[in-house]
């Protein structure tokens, strides 16, 4: 069977248990239509590049599955009639990647406080294509 990732908005009056209900909702559409759900995420509430429906922020999920077409086009017709639903995409893809989604490994990131290869104070490092700027001279 085909291989999809969706990403969802729902609204942001929603709380964090009915967003991730929603999830669970559009699952069992899509496993009664013969797919599965392989993984789903729940990204949380977020604040949108631009307002969708007079809505500034969104509950953003992340649902991949493993489902024939028809399943997928059922499932994409009940979140677009579905009122709390602001926005879905689907894209089909060759294969699943291992592991929490780019996002979640953000989230993972931003949590432990980790800033990459910059250290614990946040240095820059060496700027090797810069030259040196020579002695300075104290502001008064």
């Amino acid at each position: 069977m085909p291989l999809y990732e969706h990403v969802m908005i729902a609204r942001q009056d929603l709380s964090g248990t009915q967003a991730e209900g929603l999830i669970e909702h559009f699952g069992t559409v899509l496993s009664d239509n013969g797919g599965k759900v392989v993984e789903s995420e729940y990204w949380g509430l977020k604040t949108m590049a631009y307002k969708i429906n007079k809505n500034r922020k969104g509950h953003y999920a992340y649902i991949r599955t493993d489902a024939p077409s028809e399943a997928v086009q059922e499932m994409e017709r009940l979140m677009r009639l579905h009122e709390d639903v602001m926005r879905v995409l689907t894209v089909k893809v060759d294969a699943h990647e291992d592991g929490p989604s780019v996002q979640m490994q953000k989230r993972d990131e931003r949590d432990r406080g980790d800033r990459g290869d910059r250290g614990d104070r946040g240095d820059r490092g060496d700027r090797g294509d810069r030259g040196d700027r020579g002695e300075r001279r104290e502001r008064r």
